[in-house]
């Protein structure tokens, strides 16, 4: 999925251009939930809580690409995929 591009950086009409893209994308993702089976009440219901958990996610750290990865994790992130720590 392409996600067009902010065209101006006035604040009030950046938003109105993300909501505007982020409906068009939603809907689409609704319709593709649609036809596997999903109905949109519950699709709708799941999108929610997960762009709540990851709007949580970012407040909570808003670059998680900067934090050191230890030990502990890289083997936790490696179970299961036939890496050195299975």
């Amino acid at each position: 999925m392409i996600f067009p591009p902010p065209k101006t950086e006035a604040p009030a009409q950046r938003f109105k251009e993300a909501t505007d893209a982020a409906r068009d994308a939603l809907e689409k993702l609704i319709a593709a939930a649609n036809e596997a089976g999903w109905a949109t009440e519950e699709i709708t219901a799941a999108l929610l809580k997960a762009a709540r958990f990851l709007s949580d996610a970012n407040k909570k750290d808003p670059d998680p690409a900067d934090d050191p990865v230890s030990d502990a994790s890289a083997r936790q992130e490696q179970i299961g995929h036939g890496e050195l720590y299975d």
